[in-house]
């Protein structure tokens, strides 16, 4: 682990430990290869992403977070999702950490039921057995990130995850975390402009690195997107993705708060 002792972050790496050997108690791996999830055809991130029919927004359903505690846990994940794929998103990103997000791996079970583009299990990986369980529950997309996995290990589970035809969204938050942990089975790179340590927020982080990304890897900016020019500015930079959830999960209708917003993104181009 490569998070400073004490940190945010140190404390979801430390329960999310806990959590997943009661989970292997609980349920075997043989048990996720016996549902239809597991061997049905995942949806391509890079297509979607790429589809120029499509917003790239990678529009995430999230109850709640360490930094702003409750931010919306009065909707549905098939409800809001529904409403994200109908106002243009190129894949949804669902939380399953319950601890400190207040997701739900049915709300992801409901996104992929509801909707027919790419899921993202938004989640800290830390074992295997949760790639297996992603595939299992109707993901398409898993999330690694950089900072709490050795450069080794994310090469390890991104093949895993290739196998089982899964993408992989590999999230970095400085340059370090970049040049150590790039490797072959990556399909895109995130910039999370949110420090994962102290959960401050800054776009720059994203301009910073968006030009030190290979091209080959499509390239998504993470966090603190809350103005339609700013995905403008992105995209110029050369995004081609943008996670963005609380700015949406924070209104009574999500999905009608990113039809407004993405209307807004091609009033701005048009202009």
């Amino acid at each position: 682990m490569t998070a400073g002792t004490g940190t945010i972050l140190d404390k979801i790496v430390g329960h999310k430990l806990k959590e997943i050997a009661e989970a292997k108690a609980r349920v075997s791996i043989s048990r996720f290869e016996e549902e239809d999830s597991f061997h049905r055809e995942c949806y391509s991130l890079r297509e979607f992403i790429l589809d120029p029919e499509r917003t790239g927004i990678i529009a995430e359903f999230k109850r709640a977070s360490p930094s702003k505690g409750i931010i919306n846990n009065k909707v549905s994940a098939a409800e809001v999702t529904s409403g994200y794929a109908e106002a243009g998103a190129s894949a949804l990103s669902v939380l399953t950490d319950s601890h400190f997000f207040g997701g739900r791996i049915n709300d992801l079970i409901q996104a992929r039921q509801a909707n027919q583009i790419p899921v993202l299990r938004k989640e800290f990986i830390l074992d295997e057995y949760q790639i297996i369980e992603a595939k299992a529950i109707g993901a398409d997309v898993i999330l690694l990130i950089a900072a709490i996995l050795s450069p080794e290990t994310i090469a390890r589970f991104a093949k895993l995850a290739k196998d089982l035809d899964l993408s992989v969204l590999l999230e970095v938050h400085n340059k370090e975390e970049l040049d150590r942990s790039l490797c072959d089975d990556l399909d895109a790179v995130g910039v999370n402009n949110r420090n994962l340590a102290d959960f401050s927020v800054s776009l720059q982080h994203s301009f910073d690195l968006v030009n030190l990304i290979p091209d080959n890897f499509l390239k998504v900016s993470e966090s603190g997107i809350s103005n339609p020019q700013t995905i403008n500015e992105l995209q110029n930079a050369g995004f081609n993705g943008f996670l963005i959830g609380e700015n949406f999960m924070k209104e009574d209708n999500p999905g009608r708060a990113m039809k407004d917003f993405v209307a807004q993104i091609k009033a701005l181009k048009n202009s």
